[in-house]
């Protein structure tokens, strides 16, 4: 078995969704994600699972990619948190072939470093190192974990700081967030179990990913 193999059994599987959506009455979106002052497509892709129930009682996050903004929420559409993220450096909405293998073997490519948009089944694993993450597509490598140990770590710390999204833009591709948030927000809620991360396209139309916004 290859060294990619051995990592993708000791990951929780995940599967990207071509998301077909329709409209639905408004549904309000919770008080507390509304005084976070979300953007327009966030705020309604919000009200769109709580009126439809696509997160189907799981716990479930929204990527804003425009805003480098990531929201957790619990099964019941509570807010747990929310926080700002590092995001692909690489604009563009789509998997490039092939770059969950190239991010393991080293190989990877400056255009193969985007978060990609769409609706994904989520489940908690780990990475190569043995780290806890949360695997949004495990064959793309893409993930949502904390900010790691090492040389750009002050330099990476600080961009979470700022308030410009394009300061975020800097990952190979996984949604980065702050230690402390991972381990009381993500770990906590998206961690225990399957969860479903939607992510907001920042070149595609959003319509073209989620019909009913």
């Amino acid at each position: 078995m290859s060294a990619w193999s051995r990592w993708l059994r000791n990951a929780a599987g995940s599967t990207a969704w071509a998301v077909t959506l329709w409209a639905l009455p408004a549904h309000a979106a919770p008080q507390d994600f509304i005084a976070t002052k979300p953007g327009i497509e966030a705020t309604r892709l919000v009200d769109w699972v709580l009126a439809s129930g696509d997160a189907h009682g799981k716990p479930f996050a929204i990527v804003d990619k425009r805003a480098a903004h990531l929201y957790v929420f619990h099964p019941d559409g509570r807010l747990a948190g929310h926080t700002p993220v590092l995001l692909g450096s690489a604009l563009g909405d789509n998997i490039v072939p092939g770059v969950g293998e190239r991010t393991q073997n080293g190989t990877l490519r400056p255009e193969d470093k985007t978060t990609p948009a769409g609706r994904f089944e989520a489940a908690p694993g780990t990475n190569a190192k043995g780290e806890h993450v949360v695997w949004v597509d495990y064959d793309s490598a893409f993930a949502i974990h904390r900010l790691r140990p090492g040389f750009a770590y002050k330099t990476r710390n600080a961009r979470l700081a700022t308030t410009g999204s394009g300061d975020k833009r800097v990952s190979w591709g996984c949604v980065v967030a702050p230690v402390s948030f991972y381990e009381k927000v993500v770990e906590r809620v998206l961690g225990q179990g399957r969860s479903i991360v939607y992510v907001l396209p920042e070149r595609s139309p959003v319509q073209k990913v989620f019909d009913a916004l």
